[in-house]
């Protein structure tokens, strides 16, 4: 047998064991190649064979200029979420959730409550030091911004190129001439589906879905059509066919990379299945990419509209998860739409502010955004497996997760019986703070379904929440058995 391969097997053997023992805990630094060369009197050579035979198993990644690193861990096999069994979507129905959901989210909003409900970053992981910059220097070298701006020039071409060049790397570059800026990711949303439908109209929606698309669909009087989604895969394109072959839909309403709030990530095929689809059946597609950059797998996916060859998709995202939700800036590139959504934007808001538009300009050209991307990548996959190991500790036997690969959001399913609307009441009692399920859906599915925040540093504040509301969980777990 050769020796060498021998010790580099035995070392990695090693280092598992002690991934395994959690000696070595995820997301932590592996010691360096020279000192397990020192400390274990082996070649570097053979070291390095030994972490990437752990990189193979994937239970380590190299970080470029970082060293080797413990991946995080999934939830064991028997916590993983089901797939849900219905092929067939139910039928449309009217949206009626703002009056609790804005009750919900005030009370996610207060000081004294654990923020485990809005999907928001913490400020201590965003540039906001360099953003407070920015804005001086822009004021002091573009005073013209602030002199007065026409009511129709939505857009500063220096932030449309930034967009454009971000995705150069995707299969097909936005194009320059579609892109609305818009006050946010919700606000484009708005205008595309102002643009397409009207009101009384069915669209078609993931189930479980974010639930400010319902809210949007509740606002502008439309149904909502949800469509079984699987929970690491997303929609099902089966079923979406079946429905729109047997009734009229308006238009789908849906995310690709990284569903709110299940995480889950649609495969390429599938995305190049739907968008021929949609486009055959001449169904506008509304796409939010808001979580796309925010992977934890080393590529960033493409989205829907990169599949999309008819101007069919169109494609809404924002910089509220990546550089502050406070600045209010996102985009829509609405391919074949772009008239009629530029149309409502002028209708509606009139342009977004110029100052900001030029301030996140100048952030996106820096080589500042990419490293602060990979750092922000890094903290949220860090913040989800820790949220998912405290779950799977604290809360009731039979309590089941999703696997998110990536964003900052996780879906808990409780024990069948267990009402998360109780659940929410008895945890305010405590402090903390949450979204039930029953507000992702428009037909109130998922009521033993919770969706907790992961944009916060994991901290002690965090472990005795999480560790509160499982004890909440078991009570009722135990009186619906009873």
């Amino acid at each position: 047998m050769d020796q060498r391969a021998l010790r580099y097997e035995q070392l990695a053997d090693e280092l598992a064991g002690m991934i395994a023992a959690r000696v070595l805990r995820p997301g932590e630094r592996l010691p360096s190649v020279r000192r397990l060369a020192s400390e274990k009197k082996l070649s570097v050579s053979t070291v390095l064979q030994a972490l990437r035979q752990l990189e193979e198993r994937g239970q380590v990644e190299a970080r470029p200029q970082s060293g080797f690193f413990v991946r995080p861990t999934v939830p064991h096999q028997r916590a993983q979420l089901e797939a849900h069994t219905p092929q067939r979507a139910a039928r449309p129905v009217a949206v009626d959730i703002n009056g609790r959901l804005m009750r919900v989210l005030a009370l996610n909003n207060r000081s004294d409550m654990v923020p485990l409900g809005a999907a928001l970053p913490s400020a201590e992981l965003l540039p906001l030091a360099q953003l407070q910059r920015l804005y001086g220097q822009v004021g002091r070298r573009s005073a013209p911004l602030l002199e007065g701006n026409s009511h129709t020039a939505m857009n500063q071409p220096d932030l449309v190129r930034q967009f454009a060049r971000h995705s150069l790397g995707w299969g097909r570059p936005l194009e320059p001439e579609e892109i609305v800026i818009t006050n946010s990711c919700t606000e484009a949303m708005a205008l595309c589906l102002r643009a397409v439908t009207q009101p009384g109209d069915t669209v078609a929606v993931e189930s479980p879905s974010y639930y400010l698309m319902l809210q949007l669909l509740e606002q502008l009087g439309l149904k909502a059509l949800e469509i079984p989604t699987h929970p690491r895969h997303g929609i099902s394109v089966d079923a979406l066919d079946i429905a729109t072959r047997e009734r009229r839909i308006a238009a789908c309403l849906l995310v690709s990379n990284f569903n709110n709030p299940l995480g889950s990530l649609m495969p390429d095929e599938e995305k190049k299945r739907l968008a021929k689809l949609m486009a055959g059946r001449a169904i506008p597609v509304i796409e939010d990419d808001i979580y796309g950059d925010l992977h934890f797998g080393p590529d960033r996916p493409w989205p829907l509209k990169s599949f999309d060859r008819a101007g069919n998709v169109m494609l809404c995202s924002s910089l509220s998860k990546t550089l502050s939700p406070s600045l209010r800036l996102g985009y829509v590139a609405a391919g074949r739409f772009h008239a009629q959504v530029l149309m409502q934007k002028t209708m509606t808001s009139g342009a977004t502010n110029p100052v900001t538009q030029l301030v996140a300009a100048r952030f996106l050209e820096s080589t500042a955004y990419p490293r602060h991307l990979l750092r922000l990548r890094r903290a949220y996959e860090r913040q989800v497996m820790q949220m998912s190991e405290a779950v799977l500790r604290h809360f009731p036997p039979g309590t089941r997760l999703s696997q998110p690969q990536g964003g900052v959001v996780l879906w808990v399913e409780l024990a069948p019986g267990t009402d998360a609307e109780a659940l929410f009441e008895l945890a305010l009692g405590a402090g903390i703070a949450f979204v039930p399920g029953d507000l992702f859906s428009a037909g109130g599915q998922y009521r033993n379904c919770l969706r907790l925040n992961c944009g916060h540093p994991w901290s002690e504040r965090f472990e005795q929440a999480v560790k509160r509301l499982g004890a909440l969980a078991l009570t009722l777990a135990k009186a619906a058995r009873s």
